[in-house]
């Protein structure tokens, strides 16, 4: 179904202890009901860290990294991670070596739609489901706003969303997008510089 999505606001929460915390977003939205994003969800193994979102009519979306490099993040990030939006699994391209921000936005297929997702900066970003011959397409705006307990994911759409769109624009929110930044762009390159250089030496 879709839906046009009035503007809301998720806000930011955090429960439990250094074995089994908890931090993330939780709002109302008035057309998709409650929802609540964990990010990320309490770790069952050293090699994956994984956020999820859920609730009211959405279908469950979570994002999982693996690997030996995941033991000293905070969230998930883009390499070796596996996108799943209720029981279907989403098929993820990048450009690693796009020079601008459209060129390393993420490609995505999901439920015969395509999907792209763009860094606005550090703290935002624009997820864009493409028109097709049934439908105009829509995109979704999410923005962190606020510093401490005051922080705030503002949600904005344009078009008319169905409650997939939803759940996959704002399980982004709980990854390290950096590497899609021009800035976290830049220190990809100097890290994969190094650790080739590294790997050289032996």
């Amino acid at each position: 179904m879709h839906t046009s999505l009035t503007p809301f606001d998720l806000t930011a929460w955090k429960e439990g202890n250094r074995h089994d915390y908890r931090a993330g977003w939780r709002g109302v939205s008035a057309e998709f009901g409650t929802i609540t994003l964990t990010c990320p969800l309490p770790r069952t193994s050293p090699d994956s860290l994984v956020s999820e979102t859920r609730g009211g009519l959405l279908p469950t979306a979570s994002f999982e990294a693996r690997g030996a490099h995941v033991e000293g993040m905070r969230l998930p990030g883009l390499n070796r991670s596996t996108l799943r939006v209720g029981d279907r699994v989403v098929y993820v391209t990048r450009n690693r070596f796009g020079a601008t921000l459209d060129q390393r936005a993420l490609e995505m297929r999901y439920a015969g739609d395509r999907y792209r997702l763009t860094a606005l900066d550090k703290r935002g970003y624009v997820l864009t489901r493409a028109a097709d011959d049934e439908d105009p397409g829509v995109t979704i705006t999410v923005r962190e706003t606020g510093r401490g307990k005051g922080r705030r994911l503002s949600v904005r759409a344009d078009g008319r969303a169905e409650a997939g769109d939803l759940s996959l624009a704002l399980v982004f929110a709980g990854v390290d997008r950096s590497t899609l930044t021009r800035l976290g762009a830049v220190r990809a390159g100097i890290s994969r510089a190094t650790h080739f250089w590294t790997e050289s030496q032996y």
